[in-house]
């Protein structure tokens, strides 16, 4: 582990650091500070979250990824960098702003973005995936050609995705998984081990410039399988209620409101679900922070908020 003393090292930029699923950027600038470097968290609001942030010993900065202009003022004076934002319309726009800012910049040891995994598998004629998933494959390509110092991150689906948080909080109701996977394996990784992987790149890049990393839970299965694993950790008899794709789309998603581009993009990882596409697993988290990923069991039960309906 890094231990280099805060005064000897350039702040570490953490954009999208107020978070929303999984939190990542927040829990970064977390285990930054808990490390003693410091750190500079962009945000879009200043408000409770900014605060929390403030209390870590962060500096926090407002402002906008698409805005130049807010991007270059964050970033001055930072030697490295996490570039990650949540499932948005705006997203594209927002990476190649921070893209571009940041080769003008031309002082930058790393620069960490946070990809997808399904990028993996996708190529310039590709059209079946999501929006968000697509943009993510274009970010690649255009930081490829860059020139900057860069380490891709490939999470698989978060468990703390609308899609588990959905299927598991029918737990409570009627003691199943309500998913429309059939058959179809998947390996779902924490977003703390996500945060683990970035904080550790962030905290001493040398062996990681120029890498990928692909994060995957500790194994792919089913969601019968996966039931198993929730019924050991809750001690209590959990099953896996099939349900076809439109009909969970119309019953299970659409009621959360979500806006146009998420729900597009939560309707399609689910279509891909059950085509099999997740059953995939890597060694990412291991491979950086040398310990294994968040098994399902142990995620459950330090997270019993999962099951709420």
């Amino acid at each position: 582990m890094d231990r280099t003393p805060k005064g000897s090292v350039l702040p570490l930029l953490v954009t999208g650091a107020a978070g929303s699923v999984g939190a990542v950027g927040r829990t970064v600038v977390e285990i930054l500070r808990q490390r003693d470097l410091p750190v500079r968290a962009m945000v879009r609001r200043d408000d409770e979250r900014a605060e929390a942030l403030r209390a870590t010993g962060a500096e926090v900065v407002v402002g906008d990824l698409t805005r130049a202009g807010d991007v270059a003022d964050a970033l001055s004076g930072c030697g490295r960098m996490y570039f990650g934002m949540g499932v948005s319309a705006r997203y594209l726009e927002a990476a190649m702003t921070v893209a571009a800012v940041a080769r003008a910049y031309g002082r930058l040891e790393a620069f960490v973005n946070m990809s997808q995994l399904t990028v993996s598998e996708m190529d310039l004629t590709s059209d079946s995936e999501s929006v968000q998933q697509r943009h993510h494959w274009l970010v690649e390509q255009v930081l490829g050609w860059s020139g900057l110092p860069v380490i891709q991150i490939r999470p698989t689906v978060f468990m703390e995705n609308p899609l588990f948080r959905v299927g598991f909080s029918s737990i409570a109701k009627g003691g199943s998984i309500r998913l429309p996977f059939g058959q179809a394996k998947t390996s779902p990784v924490a977003a703390g081990d996500v945060a683990a992987v970035v904080a550790e790149i962030l905290a001493d890049p040398s062996r990681h410039t120029g890498r990928i990393y692909e994060l995957t839970g500790p194994r792919s299965e089913d969601i019968s399988a996966m039931a198993e694993e929730v019924s050991t950790a809750l001690d209590q008899p959990v099953s896996y209620t099939d349900v076809g794709l439109q009909e969970w789309i119309d019953d299970d998603l659409r009621p959360l409101g979500l806006p146009d581009h998420v729900f597009q993009h939560i309707s399609t990882m689910a279509r891909l679900h059950a085509e099999n596409r997740y059953d995939r697993k890597a060694d990412g988290v291991e491979q950086v922070t040398g310990r294994p990923p968040t098994g399902v069991a142990e995620y459950v039960r330090e997270n019993p908020g999962l099951l709420s309906p």
